[in-house]
């Protein structure tokens, strides 16, 4: 055999041992290239009689993360052309065998006649769970990093290589159909415990576990392909089949809002294939798999979530002329909620933190943030005290700015005043050195103005984290207008050290993703003000695709909070820049009564004690009018919340805020939760064309107000039949 991703070897035993091992890669993934090896070892293996069994495992740190999602793009490409060219009947055939092919390649593995095993350490996840599911015998480490699992769903897709059928055979039906809908990562002792996997041992002792279960098993096969097999959870049609999928529909749709076509298609793989033998169960998937595959919710989601982000966590946006920064000592002023969440992301990447604020007690108190958030990691067994000591020891709490001096980078996160930074700007740069990179966590307050009080404007940055810091994904960072590439490169590569993902957006008020936030929280407003019962309200959102109703999202970042906001942009930019009806139900709120939000338990929602959130009664006298249910268009309702915030990102745009439509739509999926099954709040605009979408704009405008109308270049582009990633693909190319 002509192998380069693996390396194959024979025991005296005649035990094989394939070791996935891919050259010039960090992690493992399935391509056409690794495939066709696969396939020869297999051949190898069933037709050598010296063989009597074989272990696959990986040569890496981990075993993999599943195919490369680009593979698949591929796919739907390969269909488009074939459709021109031949018809639609030729390319579906065509689409249909190709995007099968790691399904049948996998069942050919486990049908062979000799047995395999997966020798499992790291992290094992979707295309390579699927192999290892194909394999009769599966062997963890105990290492905390091992994890198996099957996270299509979180990229618009669904295991379509076995996984429907494997693990539904496997599992109780309910836990194998939330494992698939969830996208969860199951640790090394549940997976054996609920029967995923079949073994855990120590990582140097895999490979051996797995040739001694391939000895002494050298005829074994998959539980379904043996006779009298029987499902965990019995045949659908009966009794506790019944019991279980009229439930599973109705929570599929309760979560879904029947937004995700590979939700709904891994609930009728499911289904149907439990009623069949294993290989109609599979083909049944196949057919289902290739449906989704050319879906614009899946098309949107692996463009955002897996392409673009992985190529901005890359460093698609860095200065490719600035040396890479060796960041050593970031120091953090401001020891607040936002402060103390950034010292924290900072030292778990192994980075020295100085954690400065006005006094010791203030700064100690920022670094017990830290201390907690460790704990609770080690209550619930994710970490031990020794990482907790390991982490503390790298941040330092002080009063003295004195202790900033060596910093590669200081980031401030003290309150939103510019007299207040100013004062901390003149403080940090009289105690660090000339080349230290100033970074403003400001989240309303234009970077260019704060950097007029900077000695060094061109080492002045924004970088905006999100609350809270140890959960968001997103930073925006911010270019002032004299901000220079090293201080772009330093804080890039912060943020990759950090594990989080940069969006580069230039300066502007709200920058980019408050402004579409704001949006959505004024649309809620307004639909409140106008007599809309505010459940509907919140359920529109959900319906939508947002992970909250406009209403539960002010409650969270804080009603008080949005209330001096819109006070501030009054003051800036004059009385017609603010709505006066939002403007008077957030004085009321704030003023009269004291809804502050979820931080005192007082906002648009009650917060009891025991029990859930409820929305506040007084809400109707507040407002005053209050319409029917049966006169409100839900549909309508949201639409108003995601045009909203798309046509504000396309403003952005417009404006050159954002200059990468990548950076739109990976920025509002992760910053604030913008339908994810549309890729984004460009990609909304891109899927829905812009003739269409230009025309719901003029009809919401109509209806409803100024805040609605198109802007020029949307205008232009509905003219043109321009898109916003054929326009950025074309002047790539030019």
């Amino acid at each position: 055999m002509d192998l380069t991703n693996f390396r194959f070897e024979t025991d005296s035993d005649g035990i094989a041992t394939a070791t996935w091992d891919m050259p010039g890669r960090s992690m493992n993934v399935i391509t056409p290239e690794l495939m066709a090896e696969l396939d020869a070892i297999i051949d190898t293996v069933a037709s050598t009689e010296a063989i009597k069994g074989c272990v696959i495992t990986s040569g890496k740190a981990a075993f993999s993360g599943g195919a490369d999602l680009t593979m698949l793009q591929g796919l739907r490409d390969l269909y488009v052309g074939l459709a021109k060219e031949k018809g639609e009947q030729v390319a579906m055939q065509s689409f249909f065998d190709e995007s099968r092919k790691l399904s049948q390649l996998y069942r050919k593995l486990e049908t062979c006649g000799k047995p395999f095993a997966a020798a499992i350490h790291g992290v094992c996840l979707g295309g390579a769970f699927e192999l290892a599911l194909a394999c009769q015998y599966r062997v963890v480490s105990d290492d905390a990093s091992t994890r198996v699992g099957l996270p299509e769903i979180k990229v618009g897709l669904f295991p379509g290589a076995g996984g429907t059928q494997r693990v539904a055979r496997l599992l109780q039906t309910g836990d194998a159909l939330q494992m698939m809908f969830k996208g969860e990562q199951v640790k090394a002792l549940p997976a054996r415990n609920t029967g995923l996997v079949h073994a855990v041992a120590a990582r140097a002792d895999i490979v051996q576990n797995a040739k001694d279960w391939l000895k002494a098993n050298p005829t074994a096969t998959a539980p379904w392909d043996q006779k009298g097999f029987k499902l965990p959870s019995n045949k659908v049609y009966s009794p506790a089949g019944m019991q279980i999928w009229p439930p599973a529909n109705a929570i599929y749709r309760r979560e879904t809002n029947d937004n995700y076509p590979a939700a709904r298609a891994i609930l009728s793989a499911v289904y149907e294939g439990l009623q069949l033998p294993i290989d109609l169960g599979l083909k049944v998937e196949s057919r289902y798999f290739a449906k989704i595959l050319r879906t614009k919710e899946a098309a949107s989601m692996i463009r955002s979530l897996f392409v673009s982000m992985q190529e901005l966590n890359k460093g698609a946006r860095r200065p490719a002329d600035v040396p890479p920064s060796k960041l050593k000592k970031v120091g953090v002023v401001g020891a607040g909620f936002m402060g103390a969440g950034i010292a924290y992301v900072t030292a778990q990447a192994g980075l020295e933190v100085v954690l400065v604020d006005r006094d010791q007690e203030a700064a100690d108190k920022g670094k017990a943030y830290s201390h907690k958030l460790v704990s609770d990691q080690i209550m619930k067994g994710r970490a031990k005290t020794a990482d907790r000591d390991a982490l503390l020891s790298r941040i330092t709490a002080t009063a003295d700015y004195a202790a900033l001096k060596g910093c590669d980078l200081v980031v401030e996160a003290v309150f939103e005043d510019p007299k207040v930074k100013a004062e901390v700007i003149a403080k940090v740069e009289a105690a660090v050195g000339p080349k230290t990179i100033f970074g403003s966590n400001t989240s309303t307050l234009p970077i260019t103005g704060l950097a007029t009080t900077s000695q060094r404007p061109q080492n002045f940055i924004g970088i905006h984290f999100f609350s809270p810091v140890e959960k968001m994904l997103l930073v925006e960072v911010i270019m002032a207008r004299k901000t220079g590439k090293k201080a772009l490169a330093m804080a890039l590569d912060f943020v990759r050290a950090i594990k989080k993902t940069p969006i580069v957006v230039n300066d502007t008020r709200g920058f980019y993703a408050n402004r579409c936030v704001g949006n959505y929280l004024r649309e809620g407003h307004l639909m409140l003000m106008e007599g809309v019962p505010p459940a509907m309200i919140e359920a529109a959102g959900k319906q939508a695709g947002m992970p909250v109703g406009p209403l539960s999202l002010n409650d969270e970042v804080a009603v008080d909070l949005a209330f001096k906001v819109l006070k501030a942009t009054k003051v800036q930019l004059g009385d017609g820049a603010v709505d006066p009806a939002q403007e008077k139900l957030l004085s009321d709120m704030v003023e009269k009564h004291g809804r502050l939000g979820r931080k005192n338990k007082k906002g648009f929602y009650d917060y009891p004690e025991a029990g859930p959130k409820r929305l506040w009664p007084g809400l109707a006298d507040l407002v005053g009018k209050r319409l029917a249910p049966e006169q409100v268009d839900m549909e309508e309702l949201q639409h108003r919340l995601l045009v909203t915030q798309a046509l504000e990102a396309a403003r952005t745009y417009e404006e050159g805020v954002v200059t990468d439509p990548r950076e739109a739509d990976v920025g509002s999926i992760i910053g604030f939760g913008f339908a994810p099954y549309s890729g984004g709040t460009l990609s909304f605009i891109d899927n829905m064309g812009a003739a269409a979408f230009v025309k719901l704009c003029e009809g919401l405008a109509k209806k409803h107000g100024e805040r609605f109308k198109p802007n020029r270049q949307l205008k232009r582009m509905a003219k043109t039949g321009e898109s916003y990633y054929g326009a950025a693909a074309a002047k790539a190319a030019a």
